[in-house]
């Protein structure tokens, strides 16, 4: 039982995003993959799930060669994916979730019986402590995992990728996984790995592959690596990005002390006009709640939120606009964009009703506007009457943000979520500077979080690092090397 890769390339619109990748995962091993966001590996994963067809390559999965799978052809060949954000129904028992699609039946009525029995059989290989019986959605999430991995199991899976499965666990719940993939290497099962967390891939990983850029840049076995060479080689050596230029700081515009929420807490920073704070951290370390409670899209617990002299407490992301508080969320699709209204109404949303006249529609000032933003931001091609949906991820990211960026609202905070993830490199190049230019030409205070130390590096002036749901540490000399060491020093301390 074994994964073998070779030669895979994938492209999307001429950007390749696998350029030639090799992995050889042999039975009873586990193989990390790491790499940035952007890097390829979710791409790989797909292409073996059957999501995305290869351009070329071959993957051979137990002495069997396939240039390409459907996922139902992924299942036969005995690939099991456990993705980060699980697929259980949770109004469903364990038992109906394990053979969902592949229910034991006669004469048309479902074996209750028999499909308990072996869930019970496969949940006790995944040391599992729940009950066949028990509904999925009472569960913690750790034993939802399990409840996926015996799902895979089910469909006699040899082969088991992990894409970064401990990011909504507790430390209890990372303990158990981690034993959990002891026991499944042990049975002679092949498992990729795919983590951003260091102290995993020395806890469990036998091999590790780095992917940059869709390619192999770094592949060894993890016997005698130290950390070190670990960030040295995700880093990849390569020349750093130019740094933005050096900010004058103007007055603060955002204030923060002590704020908590459900995820995070406390938290204290603050971020001056005309200023581009970067906050660094890894899935889970609560960067995204935090933002999300500055925006009042979350509960705050404790704490105080100043925004240009005036204490502000945003209940809702209504509160929040009127504040001056703008946020660009890192799922575009399901967060931030109208897919099918036009680019037009996607960009100028906010300024329709304060456009408006007597209750009707300022058509001639909204295509004025449109016309200013699209050109501020780049936006190709610039045609308002277009479903926002046939934009590329970078022009529909572009739209989002122009939306808060235009001469018809003023924008003091803008808060940024992942704000180049998906995006090719020409429009994150484009991206980077139309958020430099909002904080050097209106002065706006920008607050960004990012899982990408590439991203860090090009944009930030200084660079505050989150662990754990708390900032940790602050860097202004800021590079590649020094981001992962700081985020990856301070998890092996916690």
């Amino acid at each position: 039982m074994s994964l073998r890769i070779t030669g895979l390339v994938k492209s999307f619109g001429g950007v390749r995003a696998l350029d030639g990748v090799d992995l050889a995962v042999p039975a009873g091993q586990v193989h990390a993959l790491l790499g940035h966001n952007g890097a390829g590996k979710s791409t790989l994963i797909k292409c073996l799930g059957g999501a995305f067809a290869p351009d070329s390559g071959v993957i051979e999965v137990n002495d069997t060669q396939h240039t390409r799978l459907s996922p139902r052809e992924s299942i036969a060949a005995g690939i099991g994916i456990i993705f980060q954000t699980l697929s259980v129904v949770e109004s469903l028992t364990v038992a109906e979730n394990i053979f969902l699609g592949q229910e034991w039946t006669r004469l048309g009525m479902v074996k209750r019986g028999k499909q308990e029995a072996i869930a019970a059989e496969l949940l006790n290989r995944v040391a599992a402590t729940c009950s066949p019986r028990d509904r999925v959605g009472d569960l913690p999430m750790g034993q939802r995992q399990l409840v996926e991995i015996a799902k895979a199991l089910s469909r006699s899976a040899s082969v088991l990728i992990l894409d970064e499965p401990t990011a909504a666990l507790s430390g209890a719940e990372r303990d158990a996984l981690a034993s959990r993939v002891d026991d499944l290497r042990n049975q002679g099962l092949a498992i990729v790995y795919v983590t951003h967390l260091l102290s995993e891939v020395e806890r469990l990983a036998d091999e590790v592959t780095v992917l940059r850029d869709g390619r192999v840049s770094h592949h060894s076995t993890m016997s005698g690596r130290t950390r070190r060479e670990l960030v040295d080689a995700i880093a990849g050596g390569n020349a750093q990005p130019a740094r933005p230029s050096a900010v004058v700081a103007g007055p603060r515009k955002l204030v923060v002390e002590g704020l908590s929420g459900p995820g995070f807490g406390p938290v204290s920073l603050n971020v001056a006009a005309g200023e581009i704070v970067g906050v660094y951290g890894l899935i889970g370390s609560g960067r995204t709640r935090m933002l999300e409670t500055l925006f009042g899209r979350r509960p705050r617990t404790a704490g105080t939120v100043q925004v240009a002299d005036r204490v502000v407490t945003p209940r809702d992301p209504a509160e929040a606009l009127s504040a001056g508080v703008a946020l660009v969320p890192a799922d575009r699709r399901a967060q931030g964009l109208f897919a099918t209204l036009s680019a037009q109404d996607n960009a100028l949303l906010p300024a329709i009703r304060p456009l408006a006249r007597w209750g009707i529609r300022a058509r001639r000032s909204e295509r004025r506007i449109f016309t200013e933003l699209a050109t501020a931001v780049g936006l190709r091609p610039t045609a308002p009457n277009r479903p926002a949906w046939t934009f590329s991820g970078g022009n529909q990211q572009k739209l989002i943000l122009g939306r808060w960026v235009n001469s018809s609202r003023s924008t003091s905070v803008l808060l940024l979520d992942e704000p180049t993830q998906g995006v090719d490199v020409g429009s994150r190049q484009e991206i980077y500077r139309v958020i430099t230019h909002l904080a050097a030409e209106q002065k706006t205070a920008v607050l960004f979080v990012s899982s990408d130390p590439e991203e860090v590096v090009a944009l930030a002036h200084r660079c505050l690092i989150m662990t754990g749901g708390r900032i940790t540490g602050e860097l202004t000399d800021i590079t590649e090397e020094a981001l992962l060491s700081a985020v990856h020093n301070t998890e092996a301390a916690s």
